[in-house]
């Protein structure tokens, strides 16, 4: 890359990269203590995500860090274990699955996520951000920064914490941070300001701002005042070897504890399936149109997840909060989640006080804006008119996200699009003229390029209910493959089901690979496809179902 395109990259990457770091530091801390782990592990995550896994994927503006979709996962590993340590060997075992799942090309299943999934998916993720942080943004810190479970610790949940916060829990001071955050971030898209502005981001002018607010509410003495258990709250050391010493190694002593291994095992293939799902669906949100090589990122992955367990930090995996924030910022190159990685780490080791200044309530105001844009209006009616094999898993998956968590919401998500797939096979793999029958009518049943065995029950079904002493025309001459089953429907029909009702059955188009020209059939070698078919009564009724079987096969297009 020459200097000038680095350099014009550079004003775009290096904004975004300010926004995504003010994103990312209290979500590695919110994550890391709802995780039941070390704070400063949650940071390790976030650096070594940005600054290494940032350097070795191919991944445009995917950023990696610690996950919320772990959460749980790390919390009951850690307490099964005992030791905070003996779990990091656990993550180190897992980054070296990951990397060998890269090696062996595992990533190629991301090309079977659907896109009205993943759509669902950020979509789900983009309202549970404005239902999690609006708690945060009124002054209501009860849930933890990262959590992004529908169900929260002591028997709440992300709705009756929403409705205790509203009812009961509003802060004056918070509030009106976070309000005048969001007027700032507001103001800063429309593009006299963003020019005036330059490359000076505006969630940097928001948090900048909220600061100093508070900082008069301090002042003043009054009840507006933000208090320390509402800012951000970094591990301060007193010295460099302080700072370094919260660094530590794994418990290697644990090698041969087998709950060690499958807590590897379940972390690799979680983390591999959420950064899957993730660059799959940033790729197809970024304006460039640019490609992940699923199995490179695996790879990056597993050694990033490898170095982080040894020294001290949580799992990570590309996340979609930070990456649909870096996206939004206008990130152009990974130099973005590269930089993010570096200010989190000359923050914490260099400026930690003036960090825990900033109060939550303005970098809740950022996420908001970032759910936003990922739950907009228009998502929603986009997926609607994209007809209903569209909508339904679309809806299904943002739904199932918000009331479960990101890995079960895509499970239903897929499960549902699986069973729009299957329905649209089944009724769409021949053309089907039915009219109300008149004895001496001809019916034709022309059947599609491809004829699977997902089509058996509705081709049974169609035929069992062509009407006694009629005659039908079953047509194959542009079906290039019959399943054998569908075959043996067919053989069955016209050996018992068709003379038992008295029903003529000629069939045109049939290699003779498929041997179903037995003597119970009439052969119609070269019959026209405008063969004629007598008039039915006035009162006439149709239904037309016409497709390929190869068409829908692809549940990624779209």
């Amino acid at each position: 890359m020459s200097n000038n395109r680095l350099l014009a990259n550079l004003k775009q990457d290096l904004p975004a990269s300010i926004v995504v770091f003010l994103i990312a530091l209290p979500l590695c801390l919110g994550i890391a203590l709802a995780s039941g782990a070390p704070l400063f592990s949650g940071m390790i995550a976030g650096i070594v995500g940005g600054v290494l896994i940032g350097w070795l994927s191919n991944s445009h503006t995917s950023v990696s860090g610690p996950a919320a979709g772990l959460t749980a996962v790390v919390l009951v590993s850690i307490q099964q274990l005992g030791s905070f340590q003996a779990f990091l060997l656990a993550v180190v075992i897992a980054g070296v699955l990951q990397f060998v799942l890269g090696l062996v090309r595992a990533g190629s299943i991301a090309n079977f996520f659907p896109s009205s999934v993943i759509k669902g998916m950020l979509s789900g993720i983009g309202i549970i951000i404005i239902l999690k942080q609006i708690p945060h943004a009124l002054g209501y810190d009860k849930d933890a920064e990262g959590d992004m479970a529908f169900s929260e610790a002591g028997g709440s949940n992300t709705l009756t914490t929403l409705w205790d916060t509203i009812t009961s829990f509003i802060h004056p001071g918070a509030t009106f941070i976070a309000l005048v955050a969001l007027a700032i971030l507001i103001l800063a898209e429309r593009p006299q300001i963003k020019k005036l502005l330059g490359p000076v981001p505006g969630a940097l002018i928001a948090v900048l701002t909220s600061v100093l607010i508070n900082e008069a509410f301090k002042a003043g003495g009054g009840e507006w005042a933000v208090r320390a258990e509402h800012l951000v709250n970094i591990p301060v050391s007193e010295s460099l070897s302080g700072f370094f010493g919260q660094f530590m190694l794994p418990d290697f002593s644990q090698w041969n504890n087998p709950a060690v291994f499958q807590i590897a095992l379940t972390l690799c293939a979680v983390a591999s399936i959420e950064t899957l799902l993730c660059i799959e669906a940033i790729d197809k949100v970024d304006p460039y149109k640019r490609t992940t090589n699923p199995n490179t990122e695996l790879r990056a992955q597993g050694i990033g997840n490898l170095v982080s367990g040894l020294i001290g930090g949580l799992p990570v995996t590309s996340v979609v909060v930070r990456s649909s924030a870096n996206l939004n910022a206008g990130a152009r190159t990974r130099v973005s989640a590269i930089l993010h990685g570096v200010f989190l780490f000359l923050c914490v080791l260099a400026i930690p006080a003036l960090l825990n200044k900033i109060p939550l309530a303005a970098l809740a105001a950022v996420l908001l804006q970032v759910g936003y844009k990922l739950a907009k209006v228009s998502i929603f009616k986009e997926a609607w008119a994209s007809g209903k094999y569209q909508w339904w898993p679309f809806i299904a998956t943002v739904v199932a996200v918000v009331f479960t968590d990101l890995l079960t919401g895509v499970a239903i998500g897929l499960c549902i699009s699986i069973f729009s797939i299957l329905r649209s096979n089944m009724k769409n793999a021949y053309f089907f003229h039915e009219e109300e029958y008149r004895e001496g009518d001809v019916i034709r049943v022309k059947l599609a390029q491809e004829v699977s065995f997902l089509n058996k029950a509705s081709i049974k079904m169609t035929l069992d209910h062509l009407p006694a002493n009629s005659e039908v025309i079953i047509d194959a001459t542009d079906t290039a493959y019959i399943d054998y089953d569908v075959l043996e429907i067919i053989r069955e029909f016209g050996a018992a089901k068709a003379p038992a009702k008295n029903i003529k059955v000629l069939l045109n188009g049939f290699h003779e690979r498929y041997e179903v020209g037995e003597a119970d059939f009439v052969h119609c070698e070269a019959l026209p496809s405008d063969a004629p078919v007598r008039k039915s009564s006035p009162k006439e009724k149709s239904t037309t179902r016409h497709s390929s079987v190869a068409e829908p096969a692809d549940p990624v297009a779209n």
